[in-house]
């Protein structure tokens, strides 16, 4: 699906980046692990092509190509006069939510919505939403149309248990349903044992890639997680 080959980062003389190898396996979940300012986010700029770099990276898609995003943070004006169903809709119908939402797009804003755990949500201002909330409508809006390969950074975090288990169970039903490539951040090590395919160590370097079970191991998993189940 994803091949990145020699990718390297640098800005102001400093290497973000180093010679990094990764590839994403088609209909896989790849997870990035690696401490604050080891390039996960970097990687991603990279992967949308927002930055520039060496090296190369091919895309082989089988379908439409297209690459759905959720960011680390988003920052929403609290004033602004949207609700979560309009902010939805923007990219989905020809003119402007102002003049109403379609019936065909109103019913398919509601299913994905469902789809994230956020079903009577319709109508809540976007500004009104807590941060965890917003991540949830953030995935609703990566998903549909269903994309080719899923780029997520950290995107449980500020999620409760609940909404934890039912984003992973979006993701499970994603590759299910179309074969979904996800590559994502997470720092919750627990999460990465249950849904990961595949796990690399990213700190400026590709330190370790493989399996959950032999890249987190031992003393690199407690180092890690610094004794609380989540990377530091």
């Amino acid at each position: 699906m994803v091949e990145i080959r020699d990718l390297t980062v640098a800005r102001d003389g400093r290497r973000l980046l180093s010679d990094v190898e990764l590839i994403v396996q088609s209909g896989s979940v790849h997870l990035l692990v690696g401490p604050n300012g080891a390039g996960k986010s970097t990687l991603f700029a990279a992967v949308l092509g927002l930055i520039e770099f060496t090296g190369t990276i091919r895309y082989r898609w089988r379908r439409s190509g297209r690459i759905g995003y959720v960011p680390q943070s988003f920052s929403v004006d609290r004033t602004l006069p949207l609700t979560v169903g309009e902010f939805l809709a923007l990219s989905r119908q020809r003119w402007p939510v102002c003049l109403g939402i379609g019936q065909a797009v109103r019913a398919r804003v509601r299913e994905i919505l469902v789809q994230v755990g956020l079903p009577d949500f319709f109508s809540r201002p976007l500004g009104s939403l807590s941060g965890g909330e917003l991540q949830r409508a953030l995935l609703a809006n990566a998903i549909d149309p269903l994309p080719e390969l899923l780029l997520l950074d950290e995107p449980a975090s500020g999620l409760d248990e609940i909404a934890v288990r039912q984003f992973e169970e979006t993701i499970a039903a994603l590759r299910q349903s179309g074969g979904t490539s996800v590559l994502m951040v997470s720092h919750d090590l627990g999460q990465v044992r249950r849904i990961a395919d595949r796990v690399t160590l990213l700190d400026q370097v590709v330190r370790r890639t493989g399996a959950p079970t032999q890249v987190l191991t031992g003393d690199l998993a407690d180092s890690l997680a610094g004794g609380s189940g989540r990377v530091s």
